[in-house]
């Protein structure tokens, strides 16, 4: 059965950072990855990270932001740093299997609070 558990979120002011973490177990994990939700809005890739650690970021957040992985540990890392109160929102993380087609595994959300 696989389990994914995010942990990191919290209340921080503009121009702050956060290291947010997800630990996945049970499987094989391919690609890893962390989106967030904000009201009104649909869910969006923030960053993605693959197993031979090729990366994508979504726009907003490039050059800011830095996704990582420690395959022996199964866990992806997503350091946000100058935090903008945009990037308000719950964070979740999903990671795929060899097996998972492209749903992937959802975890249950930690929420990031950025004040201005």
């Amino acid at each position: 059965q696989v389990q994914v558990v995010e942990s990191g979120g919290g209340l921080v002011q503009a121009g702050g950072s956060l290291r947010l973490s997800c630990v996945a177990s049970g499987s094989v994990f391919n690609v890893m990855g962390w989106y967030r939700q904000t009201p009104g809005k649909q869910r969006e890739l923030v960053a993605s990270i693959s197993t031979g650690s090729i990366t994508n970021y979504v726009d907003s957040v490039k050059g800011r932001f830095t996704i990582s992985r420690d395959g022996a540990k199964n866990t992806v890392y997503l350091q946000m740093n100058f935090l903008k109160p945009e990037d308000t929102g719950v964070y979740y993380c999903n990671v795929g299997t060899p097996w998972s087609g492209s749903s992937g595994y959802w975890g249950q959300g930690t929420q990031v609070t950025v004040s201005e």
